[in-house]
């Protein structure tokens, strides 16, 4: 996990072990400006970094600009830190970066932050920095659903704890983008004390997400066929379709009944959580909604939600508001 890697590479740092090159890559930016940001903070002393610390932007030098000044010798001090942050920029001449990987300044902490982006493994550069004693990181971008998981693990870092159902509000509410996520973890953690439990009525209340309508609760109610709260919740969603669009209910309800699909295909359930790739605490809600759809029925609605995906992209129904699309969309998993 990027998680665990990101941690490891901290506590390297932490230890004194450091690396002349750094060469953080990928496409979840949250690592790669984790790493990068400890490094800038602490491995120079605020009297050395005046001398012996530079950052650097991708759009603004060269390699051959970032190469010479890793090669100058640090002032009044063991070592310098040259930072390259948006390093994606200089792609297309990254190869030339060669030379110098192979034959680095000891005494220079080369940090790049190649967002977005990985090198080509296939191509010399990735393999001298995987030779030599450069630390090169992939910041991969986890799946939506596994960061329910991921903030439980990151509240838990810090002190805190927080109810699966909080989480799973967050996730659906700012996605799979950590960076955004954090920043709403941090603006929790300034309100609840490190004893208290952030809670969906604590989410609800300084996050703006309501804990009663949304995809999740949705979701639920389909699964236990409980009609009337599911046309509420729908109701309520039209009322708001900016900050509940069709879109994005469709395809977490599609998502749902796919897993719904396969739940019903595991012979031994007690593999469902591992195989689904499903919190063991959300479990409980497939368990529910197999008791109330067959596996029939489930491939049925799958193939109708197909369809109103199609005409909330505006294909074979030009006219229809969202509140006609939810009514829609409801009524067909519940026929």
């Amino acid at each position: 996990m990027p998680l665990e890697k990101a941690k490891a590479i901290i506590n390297d740092i932490k230890k004194g072990n450091l690396a002349p090159i750094y060469f953080l890559m990928g496409e979840e930016a949250y690592y790669i400006d984790g790493i990068s940001n400890y490094i800038e903070q602490t491995v120079l002393s605020e009297e050395e970094k005046g001398f012996n610390q530079m950052v650097l932007y991708g759009r603004d030098v060269t390699i051959e600009e970032v190469v010479s000044n890793a090669k100058r010798y640090p002032m009044m001090a063991e070592r310098q830190v040259v930072i390259v942050k948006e390093a994606q920029d200089l792609s297309r001449t990254i190869e030339n970066l060669v030379s110098y990987a192979e034959n680095p300044q000891p005494t220079t902490v080369l940090v790049f932050c190649y967002k977005y982006k990985k090198l080509d493994a296939r191509k010399k550069l990735a393999k001298v920095l995987k030779k030599e004693k450069a630390v090169v990181f992939e910041s991969k971008k986890l799946y939506e659903n596994q960061v329910p998981d991921w903030i439980v693990r990151v509240v838990s870092g810090k002190g805190y704890s927080i109810t699966p159902k909080a989480a799973q509000m967050l996730t659906e509410f700012l996605g799979n983008d950590l960076g955004k996520v954090n920043n709403e973890l941090e603006k929790l953690q300034l309100i609840v004390k490190p004893e208290q439990q952030i809670t969906p009525e604590v989410v609800e209340q300084n996050i703006g997400i309501s804990k009663d309508f949304n995809n999740f609760e949705l979701q639920n109610a389909i699964g236990a066929k409980n009609v009337k709260k599911a046309f509420a919740i729908v109701q309520y969603f039209a009322q708001n379709p900016k900050n509940h669009p069709i879109v994005m209910t469709v395809a977490l309800l599609y998502s749902f009944f796919s897993k719904l699909l396969k739940y019903h295909a595991i012979t031994n359930k007690a593999e469902a959580p591992k195989m689904l790739g499903v919190s063991p605490y959300f479990i409980k809600d497939y368990q529910t909604a197999a008791r109330n759809y067959s596996m029939k029925e489930v491939s049925g609605i799958i193939a109708s939600i197909r369809e109103i995906d199609m005409k909330s992209k505006g294909v074979g129904a030009a006219n229809m508001t969202p509140a006609d699309l939810f009514k829609e969309l409801l009524t067909s998993i519940f026929k």
